[in-house]
């Protein structure tokens, strides 16, 4: 195992605190492993709080900010966040306007998440909506899911929906936002390689040199099949062909395309993947009005890739469009 850490077991603590450093705009409490955005709660708006476990950088943590996120918990490496954490950035983002949980479709996050938000109403009377993310077309179910995993379209309902509480929306306006954002989006995933949790010290899942994991989870999980590696083509067919079959993308408003890269992927890599995708929804009569190419959501230092295709409308592209200002997003502030 090669990697830029000191202890294993205080790889999570040692990066929030470097992103303490980095980002002054940021307000990290490393004894709950929370960042807050500085200025939370924001009186007035609703609070938007993300979190699970981390390896997946820059979700979620990257993701604070204004025109996104107000909190993100940090658990372990792979692991949920537990809800004494939850709670407390709960309490920490209550601006009296309610708070909104965004929550990929794993377990254990979803089960943590459900516990913090009944302990708040019970402890501070804040209203709590939560948005279960699952749009990945891989599998039906997984190793840690009861249904469709959360993946690439998580980054898009953070950015969208905190879009809306910028703008002063409601917590069903806001909730209602996430819901339609992750209704209209679908996800498949390939691995090139596995990755290494720092605690495990060996690779995750063994991937021959010859082959790769289609469909593969953002935790390692196992996907659809393995195949003999193919050129960037091959793949791409691979991956837009099951989203493409899962939902009907030929609306008026156009697609945002989202390649997103595992974490070992070089960006030279993943826009020869993004030229292929946009070749084969071109042939498919598939509009894109938007894009987003670059890892997002990771898995440690995993080589692949995933594809995410978002349905716009006009409100979808003003609320993409709209100023945000994170370490992992930032445009138009």
């Amino acid at each position: 195992m090669k990697k830029l850490i000191n202890d294993p077991a205080d790889v999570v603590a040692e990066a929030l605190s470097g992103v303490a450093a980095a980002h002054p705009d940021l307000r990290v409490d490393l004894a709950h492993k929370i960042v807050f955005r500085a200025d939370a709660p924001v009186q007035g708006k609703v609070g938007l709080l993300s979190g699970g476990g981390s390896g997946h950088e820059p979700l979620h943590g990257g993701f604070v900010g204004p025109g996104m996120l107000d909190a993100a918990c940090a658990g372990e490496v792979f692991t949920s966040p537990v809800p004494d954490q939850m709670l407390e950035a709960t309490r920490g983002v209550d601006g009296g306007a309610g708070v909104l949980h965004i929550v990929k479709n794993y377990t254990g996050d979803v089960m943590n998440f459900d516990m913090a938000a009944e302990l708040a109403a019970a402890e501070t009377g804040v209203e709590v909506v939560s948005v279960v993310t699952d749009d990945d077309v891989a599998v039906q179910d997984s190793l840690y899911t009861a249904g469709r995993r959360g993946v690439g379209v998580t980054v898009l309902v953070e950015k969208l929906a905190g879009a809306a509480a910028d703008e002063g929306r409601d917590l069903a306006g806001v909730a209602a936002v996430a819901r339609r954002v992750n209704e209209a989006g679908r996800s498949m995933g390939v691995a090139l390689t596995s990755c290494t949790v720092p605690a495990a010290g060996r690779p995750t899942f063994d991937l021959p040199e010859d082959e790769m994991e289609i469909g593969i989870g953002i935790h390692g999980e196992p996907g659809r099949r393995r195949v003999p590696l193919a050129p960037a083509r091959e793949v791409a067919e691979m991956l837009v062909e099951p989203v493409l079959a899962d939902r009907d993308f030929h609306g008026e408003g156009g697609v945002l395309a989202f390649v997103n890269g595992m974490g070992g992927t070089p960006l030279l890599e993943l826009y020869v993947m993004y030229n292929e995708v946009a070749r084969i929804l071109a042939r498919s009569g598939v509009r894109v009005a938007r894009s987003l190419v670059g890892p997002y959501i990771t898995s440690l230092e995993m080589a692949g890739c995933s594809l995410t295709l978002l349905q716009l409308d006009d409100e979808l592209l003003r609320l993409w469009d709209a100023p945000v200002r994170t370490p992992g997003l930032r445009w138009g502030a």
